[in-house]
């Protein structure tokens, strides 16, 4: 599995599912980095509704970070479902060109939807965009039952395209023997685990991120 970033100064997050805690990993990382945060397709928010809730928002609560720090996205789609589905019951079509990476000063951590298959068009999923990112994919993956099929799909569908791979951040309790054998399988390097927090808060997530990673690993 590639480890060696080929746009250093951005992270793409991805995760092995919905609804695994990759949006408060995100948040974390683009917290301890000051990076800005993208999420380029957002669905489940009316586009004319400035102050729905999205990602970004959510993000930029619990990173701390200024809002100029969080860009906006290229596309805001109403029904909470796939971007292509969501795309084609808004009457938009995804287009490739407007997903290109936008030009930051320091870090940029992008967020993708769901998986690393999640459809954005007819024609091509998150995967295909990853290629033309060209940038290392940070793999969120919770530490329940099911797992590691889940995990070793998902890096074996990013091998398949060469994508780079910087490593597995875990999310939820220890599961410690389902973390090493994804490891070990892989090859893809264990980032850290982000426990679940309750109450989830800027400062609770910014000290478990710092307790149980190394900034060093998400470097240039």
């Amino acid at each position: 599995m590639t480890d060696l970033p080929s746009a250093p100064h951005t992270l793409i997050v991805t995760g092995t599912d919905t609804e695994i805690g990759k949006t408060v990993f995100a948040a974390a990382l683009a917290g301890a980095l000051g990076a800005h945060y993208w999420k380029p397709v957002q669905a489940g928010v009316e586009p004319e509704d400035a102050f729905g809730e999205t990602d970004a928002l959510r993000v930029a609560g619990l990173a701390g970070l200024a809002r100029e720090k969080i860009l906006p996205e290229a596309y805001r789609l109403a029904t909470p479902c796939s971007p292509h589905l969501a795309a084609e019951i808004d009457g938009v079509e995804i287009d490739p060109a407007r997903l290109s990476l936008p030009s930051v000063s320091g870090p940029l951590v992008i967020e993708g939807a769901g998986g690393v298959h999640v459809p954005i068009s007819r024609r091509e999923t998150y995967a295909d965009q990853f290629v033309r990112w060209g940038a290392p994919v940070i793999l969120v993956a919770r530490t329940q039952l099911g797992t590691i099929n889940h995990t070793l799909l998902s890096l074996e569908a990013l091998r398949a395209r060469a994508i780079p791979v910087l490593g597995v951040a875990f999310v939820g309790e220890e599961v410690k023997d389902s973390e090493d054998i994804i490891c070990a399988m892989s090859g893809a390097k264990r980032l850290g685990r982000l426990p679940r927090l309750d109450p989830l808060s800027p400062e609770a997530l910014a000290a478990a991120f710092a307790a149980n990673f190394n900034l060093e690993d998400f470097a240039p």
